[in-house]
């Protein structure tokens, strides 16, 4: 009988075990597990007591030369020592593997793992370290490139609204909002401020915090080139809905701010960027979960882009 295909396979993480143990040379004692299933799939590996994150690429998700791009920015950052989690090279010297799942050929990278906790309501003492963290990042990676998708007017904004119309109506209010706000947009928004390598997903998800001011970043996996504000107003868009005392909100943002500039100044044209940056961001992942319908399709109903469109309208409004 024929192999019936399949558009999407969860890999068996006692098979990943037996895999790791050859050819990172990990012991038999070593255990895997799946931790969960998303926009990628995320095993955690212990080996006596080192432990490390699996990441195994969903199919067609990410090019070969994509995920090289990415480790190749995290290997750059860890010269620099600077809290991120990285790539772990297997017993040949490679960091990427390839293993021939039921729908095809998937990549997978073990990355060190980040040690601390998940924090949904960070202190004002830690999102000064996070301002510090992100800014030190772009310090290193300002005027460079990678060879990945490059954020603008088009990427962020007309193409998630050509995707969402796969779904929703033009007619509804929410379509017409979307449609409203990305005339706001010009691409000379983000001209002539500073550029180079984002993560474009640095909130409390994607970071493990420890003792407060010990920051480790995770997740690249959106990393690309644009303008260094889109980190900037992501993060403080993910901290107003986190946030819902705007005193604190007022008082975490100025913070976090405020260790940015620690190492790098921003400009008053960024900071009047910010809530144009963090909705463009906002409305780009909206798109994404269009894209990968696959993937988020529980999320793509009425009631769930009106939510979604009322938090974007949320942001604006309040920055007006």
């Amino acid at each position: 009988m024929a192999i019936t295909p399949v558009l999407r396979s969860i890999i068996s993480h006692e098979f990943l075990k037996e895999y790791l143990i050859d050819q990172y040379n990990l012991s038999e004692g070593c255990t895997c597990s799946l931790f969960r299933t998303g926009m990628n799939h995320t095993y955690f590996v212990t080996d006596s007591e080192v432990k490390y994150a699996l990441r195994v690429y969903s199919y067609k998700w990410r090019s070969k030369s994509e995920i090289t791009e990415e480790l190749n920015l995290l290997n750059l950052l860890k010269k620099n020592n600077l809290g991120v989690s990285f790539p772990i090279k297997d017993k040949h010297g490679e960091f990427i593997q390839e293993i021939n799942a039921p729908e095809g050929n998937r990549y997978m990278v073990l990355f060190s793992f980040a040690h601390g906790d998940k924090i949904r309501f960070i202190d004002t003492k830690t999102c000064f370290s996070i301002g510090s963290l992100m800014s030190q990042i772009h310090n290193i990676t300002i005027d460079k490139s990678i060879d990945r998708i490059s954020y603008n007017k088009k990427s962020l904004i007309e193409l998630p609204l050509k995707k969402l119309k796969k779904f929703f109506s033009e007619k509804l209010p929410e379509m017409e909002y979307l449609k409203k706000i990305g005339g706001f947009f010009e691409n000379s928004d983000f001209e002539n401020i500073s550029k180079g390598i984002v993560h474009l997903d640095i909130w409390y998800d994607n970071m493990a915090i420890k003792n407060d001011e010990e920051i480790t970043i995770f997740d690249f996996d959106f990393c690309g080139n644009g303008s260094h504000v889109l980190d900037i107003g992501y993060f403080c868009k993910q901290l107003f809905f986190i946030e819902s005392d705007k005193n604190q909100y007022e008082s975490k943002v100025q913070s976090f701010l405020k260790g940015y500039q620690k190492n790098r100044l921003l400009s008053d044209r960024e900071i009047k960027l910010i809530p144009k940056a963090g909705a463009s961001v906002y409305l780009f992942y909206l798109g994404v979960q269009a894209q990968r319908f696959d993937w988020s399709n529980i999320f793509l109903t009425e009631n769930y882009l009106k939510m979604y469109v009322g938090r974007i309208k949320a942001w604006i409004d309040y920055h007006e």
